[in-house]
């Protein structure tokens, strides 16, 4: 096969008329566009497409010497003639026929769909178990891997970049009568390490990923998940001119699932007679002169030394496999920088949200020394201030920003504050957020199970939770995932209205200024202790009244655990929905049904059940949920996931770091960075129709990018 005349031919083997300008429409403006891309690229110096860069020879450098002294009657070289995928996106088009929506071979099964591209590798495995080969000679080899012998790497690596030719056919041209085949090449440049503001900048390796064309799909999921780093031959993308961020190191991977089919014997491997205890051990030897290699299961090859140089050929095409070998060679990497560490970690940042129910009292909450003048003034290109002393988002029609002092009510559907001497107040929206100065941020929201809204708090700034060093199902993934879809809604417990009322009043009635040590409480002889009905006392510091503190004397805490853990969550929902003029007659609105005769036990008000927040945890069989009741002021933290299986980082010494210290005193801290340019999450549970809302809404978008799911007709969708 003669790929000489690959870039001279693009053109013609896309099926695009030379004729055609980038001004035309559709699909074939697209292609257009595509072919212009490749074939345009810089020239090497040769003036052929096939001139390696820089990152190539370094690899090919390193191959020439690890095998120097076997004496092999040709070097090994990589694909000479590769289309190089210049940016991202290019290997989504690719994937599939320009005249089609489907394309299939031997190993995967592609299609076009309305909320993407799906592709259906032949195997989906998530073992390892066998799979992990080292190349002798290199670096010591763990004794839970396969030790291979060099010859036979060699032989390997001959036959991977030689694959048969249905294997490189490139979809996007499968339907012509001469399809373009060629291997498809990708440059990574994953983050080893940490920027540390005064102390390092970011550490970056540099990766060359090979795929046959039928398997450009493979190159779509990696640079979907670590970006890509543009055309490997031009000056401005060879780390060897990086001198601030690249660590020096180098890998190499190549897809070559054909390689299952190899026999032992034609690769070099010895018989069974003449094999070492390890080589049969490890299975590097044969019985049967038929017998494949690795007993023609998938495997992972690799070659690595101190210098710095790793080449994996991965004889699978299942995008796990992808994903796992840029990580190990990140990890590689790092090992060799020192230092420097690859983490299997979760991570997000979460805002604590809180269930306010019908009063907002900025009181309530902390505050900053800034203002609604600060605020304009410091953000004047996007925060437009309105008569009346409150203020819109240019960007984000949506977001108010309101004073400091503003309150907001569900009963009045309003926020007002006070400006020049006068109330001010303007409506309260569903679909609208309110910004305090602080960043504090309010908005209404039904509940999800009842017929009521309530006013929902968002603090301004988040919590970054970091899950490091996880093994697999270690809940690194569940860290940034929100809570909502495990919570369920159910009635208010009531186990005799007349003993549980009476046990309430005693808690509205009591005088809580004696609750505090001494010198941990407030100065009462200015202004007494709020009352719990007070419109003052929000339901966020009924709460806190009423859980046990070591703020709190010995006595107080004593009282709280006196009562029923079931006559609180009737005192806070009593809380949430007495209104204001009815406080002194609640237990008249109030109440439970007679059944048969006698007294209920689901708490009732307004004509209907009131409903409180459960968690569920886990099952007690396949029956019964393990359930939790939660705090009624409780509500889902807003999060931004941050990290997601793959973490670079870096320990620093105290005294190096410029900045002063933020939190605890400590001789050294831990820096992070998450390496991916884009989080890939596997959806396990939304396997269960409604049990992960945030899957399902994603897989509506029309930008996926799917796997291992039955692709629908319409009239399945139906």
């Amino acid at each position: 096969m003669n790929l000489g005349t690959t870039a001279a031919k693009l053109d013609e083997s896309l099926g695009i008329d030379g004729s055609v300008t980038g001004s035309g429409i559709g699909r074939l403006a697209e292609a257009y566009r595509l072919a212009s891309e490749l074939v345009d690229r810089p020239r090497g110096d040769s003036g052929t497409s096939g001139a390696k860069c820089p990152a190539d020879r370094r690899i090919e450098a390193f191959l020439d010497d690890y095998f120097s002294d076997l004496r092999l009657p040709s070097p090994l070289r990589l694909p000479g003639e590769a289309l190089v995928l210049p940016r991202h996106g290019l290997a989504r088009l690719l994937s599939l026929p320009y005249d089609a929506d489907i394309y299939g071979n031997d190993y995967v099964r592609s299609y076009r769909v309305r909320n993407g591209v799906l592709h259906n590798p032949k195997s989906d495995r998530r073992t390892t178990q066998g799979t992990f080969h080292i190349a002798e000679g290199g670096l010591p080899i763990p004794g839970d891997k396969k030790a291979v012998p060099r010859s036979v790497f060699a032989a390997l690596f001959r036959s991977a970049v030689a694959p048969p030719p249905d294997l490189l056919v490139v979809p996007f041209t499968a339907n012509r009568p001469e399809p373009l085949r060629a291997f498809v090449a990708l440059l990574l440049r994953p983050v080893i390490g940490p920027e540390v503001p005064g102390y390092c900048a970011a550490r970056t390796m540099e990766t060359r990923f090979f795929a046959p064309g039928s398997l450009v799909s493979n190159l779509d999921f990696v640079e979907s998940i670590f970006g890509n780093a543009g055309d490997p031959t031009l000056p401005e993308n060879d780390a060897g001119l990086d001198v601030e961020h690249w660590s020096g190191h180098t890998g190499c991977v190549i897809l070559a699932p054909h390689l299952t089919q190899l026999a032992k014997k034609d690769l070099g491997l010895p018989p069974w007679g003449a094999a070492s205890e390890r080589q049969r051990r490890d299975g590097m030897c044969w019985r049967d002169p038929d017998e494949r290699y690795n007993e023609g299961g998938a495997f992972k090859l690799t070659c690595r030394s101190a210098a710095g140089v790793i080449v994996t050929i991965i004889a699978d095409n299942y995008f796990g496999y992808c994903k796992k070998e840029i990580k190990t060679q990140i990890s590689f990497a790092a090992n060799l920088a020192g230092n420097l560490e690859e983490e299997h970690s979760g991570g997000a940042l979460a805002f604590a949200s809180y269930n306010l129910g019908n009063e907002f009292d900025p009181s309530d909450y902390a505050q900053s020394s800034l203002t609604l003048d600060d605020v304009v003034r410091d953000n004047r290109e996007v925060v437009e201030p309105r008569p009346g002393g409150y203020a819109l988002d240019r960007l984000c029609p949506d977001l108010v920003y309101i004073p400091a002092d503003a309150r907001a009510s569900v009963p009045r559907l309003q926020v007002w504050w006070i400006h020049q001497g006068r109330e001010v107040s303007i409506p309260l929206a569903p679909g609208k957020t309110y910004m305090t100065p602080s960043g504090y941020k309010v908005y209404l929201e039904k509940h999800p199970s009842a017929v009521s809204w309530r006013l929902i708090g968002t603090v301004a700034e988040g919590l970054s939770c970091h899950k490091p060093c996880t093994v697999s199902g270690g809940g690194k993934s569940e860290i940034s995932k929100s809570l909502r879809d495990y919570m369920s809604y159910g009635p208010i417990f009531v186990a005799d209205k007349e003993k549980d009322f009476d046990l309430v009043q005693q808690i509205f009635d009591r005088d809580y200024s004696d609750r505090w040590k001494p010198g941990r409480g407030p100065d009462y002889t200015t202004e007494p202790s709020r009352r719990v009905l007070s419109s003052r006392r929000s339901l966020g510091s009924v709460i806190k009244l009423l859980t046990p503190s070591e703020d709190y004397t010995d006595a107080y805490n004593a009282w709280l655990a006196s009562f029923p853990n079931y006559i609180f969550p009737i005192a806070f929902i009593i809380k949430r929905f007495v209104p204001r003029d009815t406080i002194g007659n609640w237990r008249e609105l109030f109440g439970v049904d007679s059944i048969n005769g006698f007294p209920g036990h689901e708490l009732k008000a307004f004509g209907r059940k009131l409903v409180g927040t459960y968690l569920r945890v886990g099952l007690l069989g396949t029956q019964a949920w393990r359930m939790f009741k939660l705090r009624q002021d409780f509500s889902p933290a807003d999060k931004v996931q941050t990290e997601d299986d793959i973490t670079a980082s870096i320990v620093v010494p105290a005294g190096r770091l410029g900045a002063p210290r933020l939190g605890p005193r400590a001789a050294a801290y831990k820096f992070v960075v998450n390496c991916e340019a884009r989080l890939f999450q596997r959806p396990d549970d939304a396997i269960h129709r409604g049990l992960d809302h945030q899957t399902e809404a994603d897989l509506a978008r029309p930008d996926n990018f799917l796997s291992n799911f039955e692709p629908l007709t319409s009239g399945h969708a139906r």
